[in-house]
């Protein structure tokens, strides 16, 4: 369950050498990946980076959030289509999500910060998949750090497939 590839945040995605290898479109997870997770916030940094990425790639989000509240605080302040309770690793609702969106699989990359639900599901899907570190790594707890640590470890020995 290796990712094609694994960065240190989206800040490290590299536009160029993704539009090169044929990517046009890029899914992100929500929380950790490209804001603070339960923020409902992004930051200026993420904000301008989201602008450049828009002017590159059809961007989505897909994300397991269930939580109306907070969804609906999301979509006010994005511009982009979103898809929540997205039930990942499953493929379903992503598949949906795509061909709504006339995406085909084979020329997007899917972002996200966990191996076991955001990597699953794109390698389910057949995508591109680009696994970063949580956004707000500097400042997690160290029990949440040691958790993520231990879910990679696993997903590096664990065979889904």
């Amino acid at each position: 369950m290796k990712p094609d590839k694994n960065l240190k945040s989206i800040y490290d995605i590299d536009f160029d050498e993704l539009k090169s290898i044929g990517i046009k479109a890029l899914l992100f997870d929500l929380d950790s990946t490209i804001m603070a997770s339960k923020s409902g916030a992004y930051t200026p940094k993420t904000k301008k980076w989201l602008e450049k990425a828009k002017e590159n790639f059809f961007i989505a989000v897909v994300s397991n959030n269930p939580n109306k509240n907070y969804i609906e605080k999301v979509r006010q302040i994005s511009d982009f289509p979103m898809l929540f309770e997205a039930k990942k690793p499953k493929t379903e609702r992503t598949l949906e999500f795509l061909k709504e969106h006339k995406i085909d699989v084979k020329t997007c990359a899917l972002v996200g910060d966990r191996p076991l639900t955001d990597i699953l599901c794109g390698k389910r899907l057949g995508c591109m998949t680009i696994m970063v570190d949580s956004i707000t790594a500097d400042t997690e707890p160290k029990l949440t750090r040691f958790v993520r640590k231990l879910e990679r470890g696993v997903a590096k020995f664990v065979k889904f497939f």
